[in-house]
């Protein structure tokens, strides 16, 4: 049986301990922060555009995150913040990106990379928001916003180690035209954005895969998808390496999801956080067992990002 947690009373945040930070669309759009066990909700900054991705940056102090916009404008932004939600700046400015989806920080290179959705690429730049480059263009040659889905970037993750990047293209609402793609991160010599030769295909044919991380040390790989049950609105888990030819089919971890969106995994705890669209914030066992509602109701919520045990003065 799936429980809610209690929630105490907001208290000033003095340390960072086992902490999830949390995007919610509605109410003008927020970031959220609550203990790894839903207690303690704190709202970091509000007025934001539609948030949808976000990581964190402990060691430097900051919060980035995704503003979706308006997605039939060139209105998308990515901003940044102080864990106490001091100092927010626009690190990409409208214009820049359409429709900037799922955020992952590669700390050690000075990147963050984003999907694009209806601008149909992924992309990054420096952390500061400099040198903002196009990795992947699905869009073969179609306008800006794209119409067609199955060309739309919604998620991303980096493997560091082997220089590779993984995202989702999720496709029409319902359509089992999910497709999960890698590619290396540095774009063949001679090649472009639109032109490169090195994307593989790992998986087509899901519901509508949405948000993607990676166990590197296990090489497996975790995604939400949204689509109609009993395939979507749960948590997948699937190898990183196996054989094209031969790769078996993902295994769901998770399932009754209300529109699963989020996830983040706590790999030193062996569990993983999800967020759904209806509001609930679960944890579980990365092999889905030990199943917890940390918290429901809490809005519209997208991306989450869990940040370990550390402590941090204001």
């Amino acid at each position: 049986m799936i429980t809610a947690t209690a929630e105490p009373k907001s208290a000033a945040v003095k340390m960072m301990v086992g902490r999830l930070f949390f995007l919610d669309v509605s109410v003008g759009g927020r970031v959220v922060s609550v203990n790894a066990d839903g207690s303690n909700r704190q709202v970091i900054v509000d007025g934001c555009r539609t948030p949808d991705g976000i990581v964190i940056d402990l060691e430097a102090g900051h919060i980035y995150w995704t503003n979706m916009g308006v997605p039939s404008k060139n209105d998308g932004s990515i901003e940044r913040v102080d864990l106490d939600g001091q100092n927010r700046i626009t690190i990409i400015s409208q214009g820049d990106t359409f429709t900037p989806k799922q955020l992952h920080l590669e700390k050690n290179a000075g990147k963050i990379y984003w999907c694009d959705r209806e601008g149909m690429r992924v992309m990054r730049c420096n952390l500061d928001g400099s040198r903002i480059e196009t990795l992947v263009d699905a869009s073969k040659g179609d306008s800006r916003p794209g119409r067609d889905a199955t060309k739309w970037c919604v998620g991303i993750t980096v493997d560091s180690n082997r220089r590779q990047m993984y995202w989702t293209q999720k496709g029409p609402d319902n359509a089992g035209a999910g497709r999960i793609f890698r590619a290396n991160v540095d774009i063949p010599k001679g090649e472009n954005a639109a032109t490169r030769t090195d994307i593989e295909l790992l998986f087509d044919a899901l519901p509508e895969p949405i948000d993607l991380e990676l166990d590197l040390e296990k090489r497996l790989m975790y995604w939400t998808d949204r689509g109609d049950p009993p395939r979507g609105n749960t948590v997948n888990r699937a190898a990183m390496d196996s054989d094209s030819g031969k790769r078996p089919p993902p295994a769901i971890v998770f399932s009754h999801l209300m529109e699963g969106i989020g996830i983040d995994l706590d790999l030193k705890g062996n569990r993983m956080f999800i967020t759904d669209l209806a509001g609930s914030i679960y944890s579980a066992g990365l092999d889905g067992s030990n199943k917890k509602l940390l918290l429901a109701a809490q809005g519209n919520l997208t991306g989450i990002a869990y940040v370990e045990n550390r402590t941090r003065a204001n």
